[in-house]
């Protein structure tokens, strides 16, 4: 890790301030977190999951210079395509967990990268399955 991740947590963080969102009361950010992986787990439970490959070849076509589309309409039918084929999928709220996470890494200035290698260096010192069942 090389602080991209970090940086990207600061970004992130801006963005969900850009777009009104000031909450910074860490027992909601981490429900609104745990709530994400509900959403994923009904998701995979449905069998809901995205199709990037649809939505990639739609935002092929889209953003080809040669189409002459205007700006609008390329978000708008970016925005429809995206709700069509990756929205509320296992993917989608996956990512929407790691968002939120960053979020509250970016509002909290937590070095994460430091902290995610040393829990995995603490990790390699424990045994197997950390001594227990499962």
């Amino acid at each position: 890790m090389n602080g991209e991740l970090n940086a990207a947590c600061i970004i992130q963080h801006a963005k969900v301030i850009a777009k009104g969102f000031t909450e910074t009361h860490v027992p909601t950010l981490l429900m609104l977190t745990v709530s994400e992986l509900g959403e994923a787990l009904e998701a995979d439970r449905k069998d809901i999951h995205a199709n990037r490959e649809l939505f990639e070849d739609a935002k092929q076509r889209l953003l080809d210079p040669n189409t002459g589309y205007h700006p609008a309409y390329i978000k708008q039918e970016l925005k429809r395509h995206f709700e069509e084929d990756i929205k509320n999928s296992f993917e989608d709220e996956i990512a929407d967990t790691f968002l939120r996470l960053m979020d509250l890494c970016g509002a909290y200035n937590i070095d994460i990268e430091y902290y995610i290698r040393q829990k995995q260096a603490y990790n390699e010192l424990r045994e197997y399955k950390h001594g227990k069942k499962y």
